[in-house]
């Protein structure tokens, strides 16, 4: 699989969204150079004032772009950033990896897949009704998932820009599919 990078986002203060930027820098164990969520243990503003020491398996948030045509089609506007993540796709079924997939960004950046982006109570303050559509029933599974994206840890620093090539390389089998971090 090989996808693209359209969008590369990142904010020093904690707000919902974040702005788009020329380039990111991904640090090795850290997360993205210059955004509050950077850090070797846990940065999500609510889940560090109980558990601090945590390792941060919430370094880059990654979403799909098709996603948000799929809102479009319900009346939502959004656009990379909007949602939070830091780095936004195209051509990668982002939901469906396994856990442990890299993703080989631009040059040599690379990030490890740790699992879904738990969505919250925010997304309705950003667009009334937004917190609905971040969540799926498979119809023949019956089984519950997340629609806002996947989480991951930086394995190797680099640089990545919209632009830039996504290469999937899953992990050795068996797969273990994504559940929430």
């Amino acid at each position: 699989m090989e996808g693209r990078v359209t969008g590369v986002s990142r904010h020093a203060t904690y707000s919902f969204s974040k702005p788009n930027h020329t380039s990111v820098t991904l640090l090795a164990g850290l997360g993205v150079e210059g955004d509050v969520h950077a850090g070797r243990t846990i940065r999500h503003q609510f889940r560090m004032t109980y558990e601090p020491d945590v390792p941060n398996l919430r370094q880059v948030h990654l979403m799909h772009e098709e996603f948000f045509e799929e809102l479009a089609l319900k009346g939502f506007q959004v656009a990379a950033g909007q949602l939070g993540e830091n780095i936004t796709t195209r051509g990668v079924d982002l939901l469906g990896l396994a856990t442990g997939t890299l993703l080989h960004l631009g040059d040599g950046a690379v990030v490890e897949v740790t699992g879904l982006r738990n969505p919250c109570s925010k997304i309705n303050d950003f667009r009334t009704g937004l917190l609905a559509e971040m969540f799926a029933m498979d119809p023949v599974s019956g089984e519950f998932t997340f629609k806002s994206g996947v989480m991951g840890v930086v394995r190797r620093g680099g640089v990545v820009r919209p632009g830039d090539t996504v290469d999937v390389e899953l992990p050795p089998p068996p797969h273990q599919p994504l559940e929430r971090v």
